[in-house]
């Protein structure tokens, strides 16, 4: 108190002190002193009184607590007097079983009562019961009034049950009794489901008809619905659940009408290949037919009889498209011949999808045939694709072999084949083939170069049989032209655009294999020409040929008279013929020079040899500028040869030798060492000191070929004398 005592005055010194800092104030002091008291006053007034609130607060608590324990011992000997009387009633409890056993007898019978008219009318009380009014009206069609008294029956039954499963659920014989008396509700819900499904599986023809009779039957679906939620939510509050519960009519409903749907499309085929050659395209057109009206009937009609929550034109566009690809899966599988591949590629990638079908303009917006799912994968269109392509193959062949066969026998009358319009000679089978196969069915691919080999051979071993052997080679290098012009037509005709065209145009396989067998006819024909030249080409460069030889002009008749069969060749192939033959000519009289048939023995022989040969030049020049006459083709290179070599025979001076086998050399760098040696050989002037120093400086710096330059010396072979025993 001491330690408070002496804080308080401190605090008032210093409160004092803070009121007199200057003179003036000490007139207030009073005044001061004053205003303090009053605070002191309201302070211990207020401390009064929360003194005062404090010890009401104690006071009152005290009594509760006192109460309090007086209420507790109360309680206490209150519980004490319900256990005794509790001891005491037990034997009474005991006697009160009748009562609860009552009380439930009490609650069955209430629900009994309850549905006393449905037990009544089906136990056959009171006439007719409604088990047979509801399966009257079932065969009557009146489903609605039909579902109703249904409903009433389950509606009973499920009473019962559900009030026998509360009280008891372990008294089987008394579920087993309810179950007895209501057994023909199943039977009636099973025959109405089988009316609901009869209806929708003609629903597209009953919603013409009578769209009424399809609302009803979706009506009834939607009660079913309803009552499977409602059981399903007292399922989870009590456990029960009703005998055929859920039904899950809707998911029924759907069940049905997919394999309705299925088998529609199964349905549309009338005939076998055995019976209709057409069968594939009528079961393809009756679908077609059938889907489209289908879906704008489910669109315009069917769609409204459903609620929208169904979605049911896009599940039945779903179900069509699924049993469209289901059953162009199974055709896929068969073995399908080629006509009939085609018709259902083009079906299931252009029908499908056109306005004849998908898309139609009845079915927008709803459809979208662009964004359609595929009827068949790419694999399975691909895997068609190449049986059709493997069967087309097969039979065109077996087709062109038989065609190819025809004009083979026409190959060895004793009549000339027929001409053109513009005189060629052709055969019938370019016309037979591009009548009815495609542009790639050439013969050239089932053996045409073959049998062109086989007839040429049987020629050779009796040249006088075919008689008219060379027209029909003529015949067989002209159809080949004609071949190559009909692609290209045809290409032009079916391919899609300009640049598919080009890329096909210019593909080389067809037009190589076409120039090929008509290369080896030409070669054929002159073969023929130098199996009759070859005794005259034998008598170049011989004794007799210097002496006055008529060798030559009996080759120029010869090659003009063949060249005017050969006039019934087509340009193309006629123009290759006249550079060829002419090429051979000249090298067959290269070689009768190489073959060292003759050796001049002087400046004369030598003069006279070369003059010859430069008369016989121009004379083959004459000949085959004649024949290629109009074709721009230059006939000069070949026969200057010829000339040129005439020249190195002609020079008197053999110190000039050299210069002008180096001119030769430097003109046909194809020339080789054997052809100079057996050049100077011929000439029988040249040492050999000077046919060694030539042949060496030669090799020394070979001449280099022009890129235009045409070899001809390559095909010369020299006999096998070797270049020493020449230059000895």
């Amino acid at each position: 108190m001491k330690e408070t005592d002496r804080e308080a005055v401190a605090t008032a010194v210093q409160r004092v002190a803070g009121m007199l800092q200057r003179p003036d104030q000490l007139d207030k002091v009073e005044q001061y002193r004053r205003r303090e008291a009053r605070k002191k006053a309201s302070v211990e007034a207020r401390l009064k009184a929360a003194i005062q609130s404090q010890l009401d607060g104690v006071r009152t608590g005290l009594s509760q607590l006192h109460s309090a324990l007086s209420d507790v011992k109360d309680i206490q000997r209150s519980l004490a007097d319900v256990s005794q009387d509790w001891r005491q009633s037990i034997n009474t409890i005991e006697s009160l079983k009748d009562v609860k056993d009552a009380v439930v007898r009490h609650s069955q019978l209430a629900a009994a009562v309850e549905n006393l008219k449905n037990i009544f009318s089906g136990s056959g009380l009171g006439g007719a019961t409604i088990v047979r009014e509801t399966r009257d009206l079932i065969e009557q069609g009146a489903l609605l009034q039909a579902h109703r008294k249904l409903m009433d029956l389950e509606c009973s039954r499920d009473g019962l049950l559900h009030e026998q499963y509360r009280m008891d659920s372990g008294n089987t014989r008394d579920m087993s009794l309810i179950h007895s008396y209501f057994g023909s509700t199943q039977a009636l819900s099973d025959e109405l489901a089988k009316q609901l499904w009869m209806v929708l599986q003609r629903c597209l023809g009953t919603v013409r008809r009578d769209p009424t009779l399809l609302v009803s039957v979706v009506r009834i679906i939607e009660r079913e619905e309803k009552i499977d939620r409602r059981i399903l939510d007292r399922k989870k509050q009590t456990g029960f659940v009703p005998p055929g519960r859920p039904k899950n009519w809707k998911e029924k409903m759907f069940t049905v009408l997919d394999r309705t749907v299925t088998t529609r499309i199964e349905g549309t085929q009338a005939g076998t290949r055995e019976s209709d050659r057409m069968w594939l395209v009528r079961h393809l057109e009756i679908i077609r037919k059938y889907v489209l009206d289908d879906l704008i009937v489910a669109k315009n009609l069917m769609a409204q009889c459903f609620p929208p929550h169904y979605e049911m034109f896009s599940n039945l566009l779903r179900m069509y498209r699924q049993a469209l690809s289901t059953r162009m899966q199974e055709l896929a599988s068969e073995d399908l011949e080629a006509n009939e591949i085609v018709s259902l590629l083009t079906w299931v990638l252009n029908t499908y999808t056109s306005a004849e079908m998908m898309g139609n303009a009845e079915l927008v917006p709803e459809v979208d045939a662009s964004n359609l799912e595929p009827l068949l994968s790419p694999n399975v269109v691909s895997a068609l694709l190449d049986t059709y392509m493997s069967t087309l193959t097969s039979n065109i062949i077996a087709w062109l072999r038989k065609a190819l066969e025809t004009d083979r026998k026409d190959w060895v009358k004793e009549t000339e084949p027929e001409a053109d319009q513009d005189g060629y000679y052709q055969t019938t089978l370019p016309a037979i083939v591009f009548q009815v196969r495609p542009a790639w069915a050439t013969p050239a691919r089932p053996g045409y170069r073959e049998e062109a080999q086989v007839y040429k051979e049987e020629h050779l071993r009796n040249r006088q049989h075919p008689h008219c052997y060379v027209q029909y080679m003529i015949a067989v290098i002209n159809n080949c032209q004609t071949f190559k012009e009909s692609v290209v037509s045809l290409k032009r005709k079916y391919l899609k655009s300009e640049g598919e065209a080009s890329v096909s145009l210019s593909q080389p396989s067809m037009d190589g294999l076409l120039d090929a067998i008509a290369k080896e006819g030409c070669g054929s024909l002159l073969e023929e020409v130098f199996l009759d030249l070859e005794q005259h080409l034998s008598e170049l460069m011989t004794k007799k040929w210097l002496l006055g030889s008529n060798a030559v002009d009996i080759i120029c008749v010869t090659v003009e008279d063949y060249f005017n069969d050969f006039a019934k060749i087509k340009k193309p192939y006629k123009k290759r013929m006249i550079a060829e033959a002419h090429r051979r000519v000249v090298v067959e009289y290269l070689r009768a020079v190489m073959q060292k048939r003759i050796s001049f023995r002087s400046a004369d022989e030598r003069k006279e040899g070369a003059e010859r040969m430069v008369r016989e030049a121009e004379q083959l020049r004459f000949l085959f500028r004649k024949l290629a006459s109009g074709s721009g083709e230059d006939v000069d290179g070949y026969c200057d040869t010829i000339i040129a070599v005439a020249e190195v025979i002609k020079l008197t001076d053999p110190s000039l030798l050299y210069l002008e086998v180096s001119t030769l050399v430097s003109k046909y760098p194809d020339i080789r060492d054997e052809h100079i040696g057996a050049l100077l050989a011929m000439r029988g002037d040249a040492s050999r000191d000077m046919k060694q120093t030539i042949i060496e400086t030669l090799e020394q710096g070979p001449a280099q070929a022009s890129t235009d330059y045409v070899p001809i010396f390559k095909d010369i072979v020299v006999p096998s004398l070797n270049v020493a025993k020449l230059l000895k």
